[in-house]
């Protein structure tokens, strides 16, 4: 057994992780996860200010903390922090080690030729992983590899998996992307979190333990916070999917076919996962800058709120112009309130612009000179700002053989990661909706017998939704996108799949374009469709 736990989630995820993972028990490998969309956008601008940068910083100092306990613990350190410079990162940890006999190796060759593009990185496997490991690596940094390749790669080197052992694989890549985003898997915004033994105050980092058939125990430190239910692990497994064909670098993972059992307390088997071979490519995610944007968001208090918001909107127009103005009305106000802040909704304007003086003091000094020369008790919510570059997110394949997949070994040496020997074409199929028979129903908010995980994926978004129990999920089975767009109006003119995961009790929808260009781009109020589950859930339905 390979037990390998995570510590990161995000950049700027709990900065004592590290520390608190090391400190609570044995484990072989400590991975961290750092790299988003928007991450690589906001590596980037580090990049154009610095070439020297570009890679995770905050990783640095957490190292500088645990790597002595590391080393003598004999805990290997994989993590994606290196961005988009690893080398760079690999030569920072070097010169910070000081005394200590620390062997770093380092992974690249993800970012591809595009001049037009701020960053442009492919999604690289978990075999470049492997091959630092085998060579006696203490620390692994990657650019932009898979997130579950932190964990996948670690399994190979231990197990000695080929290409060949596409189960294994597959079932490493579910226990990867069980741990990539941290405390989700171990309570961490779960729909239920009242449910959790400390009411989901300070959830501990998960754990797997990888068998070698690619089977793993999903667990967490004694004592830590949370709990590793079938529920918080189902959540996670829902989180940022597509269909159940999860694609990879390495292996399509098959997430219709992954079993999960509660083998004790905070202890969840994951297994029965099949593999097949992975796409003959790989993705390509790009960010491009689109300009600048700010926003200012007007105070509308009791009467008349819409008259007041075209008011503000047409002096707004006159000041400095209609384009790539956004105005967003968001009705908080109650009739007859008792305090001020019920009686008031929120108007929202955003500003995207190519002109960073129009975006900016422009924009918000036309905001402020309406304070005395608008509708009836006007306020801002907040001073004055200046503009912030904004970026588009896109994403498109190039053939696996065509990238640069290079180990960089803790002597110096340089060696090419083969693609997978076999490749084939994805298919995908989505899942209608059953009939459903009649039974009585009462009216209730659906969250009262379902949860739900939502998130981005550029500009779209997905919606994982399980049931609690076997009645639940055959009501679940005739719940199908004509009734998710009349329960969430915003995603009617969308383009909606659906997908229907039987071993979870759950049925995944992806919502094509409701996030626009991409989180860095977007100005909804959910920018990420974080709470798009929660907004479901608080919907009332006819249920049995």
């Amino acid at each position: 057994m390979i037990r390998i736990g995570n510590a990161s989630g995000f950049y700027g995820d709990r900065a004592t992780a590290w520390q608190e993972m090391l400190d609570g028990g044995d484990l072989d490998v400590l991975t961290g996860d750092y790299l988003a969309e928007l991450t690589m956008l906001i590596l980037g601008r580090d990049r154009m200010k610095d070439p020297s940068t570009g890679y995770a910083k905050t990783f640095l100092r957490q190292l500088e903390g645990i790597l002595a306990k590391a080393l003598d613990k004999g805990t290997k350190i994989v993590t994606n922090a290196g961005g988009l410079n690893p080398a760079g990162l690999a030569a920072a940890i070097g010169k910070i080690a000081g005394a200590e006999q620390v062997k770093v190796a380092y992974v690249t060759g993800d970012q591809v030729d595009d001049p037009t593009a701020l960053t442009a990185n492919a999604y690289l496997g978990a075999f470049g992983i492997a091959e630092c490991l085998r060579a006696g690596a203490d620390i692994v940094v990657t650019g932009r590899v898979t997130d579950a390749s932190l964990v996948v790669g670690p399994a190979i080197a231990h197990y000695g998996w080929t290409h060949a052992d596409l189960d294994a694989l597959a079932g490493a890549t579910v226990a990867g992307h069980i741990l990539e985003c941290g405390a989700q898997a171990t309570g961490g915004n779960f729909a239920f979190f009242t449910e959790l033994p400390d009411g989901g105050r300070r959830p501990g980092f998960p754990i797997a333990e990888l068998h070698p058939d690619g089977s793993a125990v999903i667990t967490k430190h004694p004592g830590t916070g949370g709990a590793v239910t079938v529920e918080t692990v189902t959540a996670q497994l829902l989180y940022e999917i597509g269909a159940p064909q999860y694609l990879g670098p390495d292996v399509v993972a098959h997430f219709d076919t992954i079993r999960l059992s509660q083998e004790g307390p905070d202890r969840v088997l994951v297994g029965g996962v099949t593999g097949t071979p992975p796409p003959p490519t790989l993705k390509v995610g790009t960010n491009r800058l689109g300009g600048f944007r700010n926003s200012m968001t007007f105070v509308l208090c009791g009467l008349q709120i819409e008259e007041k918001a075209a008011l503000v909107r047409a002096q707004l127009e006159d000041a400095i112009g209609p384009d790539g103005l956004e105005f967003v009305l968001a009705r908080t106000d109650h009739p007859d309130a008792e305090d001020e802040q019920a009686a008031s909704a929120l108007l929202a304007v955003h500003l995207k612009a190519p002109d960073q003086k129009r975006a900016g003091r422009a924009f918000s000094q036309a905001a402020v000179e309406l304070a005395l020369a608008s509708y009836p008790g006007l306020t801002l919510t907040a001073p004055p700002g200046d503009a912030t570059p904004f970026g588009f997110f896109a994403h498109h394949p190039v053939p696996q053989e065509a990238v640069e997949h290079v180990a960089v070994l803790p002597d110096g040496t340089r060696r090419r990661i083969a693609p997978p020997p076999t490749t084939a074409e994805p298919t995908t199929t989505q899942t209608p909706e059953r009939p459903r028979g009649a039974a009585p129903t009462t009216k209730q908010p659906f969250g009262t017998r379902f949860g739900a995980r939502s998130g981005d994926k550029g500009g779209d978004a997905n919606l994982g939704v399980w049931a609690r129990d076997d009645d639940g999920f055959a009501w679940l089975r005739g719940f199908g996108t004509a009734e998710l767009t009349a329960l969430l109006p915003e995603t009617r003119d969308l383009e909606i799949e659906r997908y229907e995961l039987a071993n979870l009790r759950a049925v995944n929808f992806v919502i094509r374009g409701i996030l626009g260009q991409g989180v860095a781009a977007s100005t909804r109020f959910d920018p990420q469709g974080k709470a798009l589950g929660e907004w479901l859930r608080s919907r009332v339905v006819d249920l049995p």
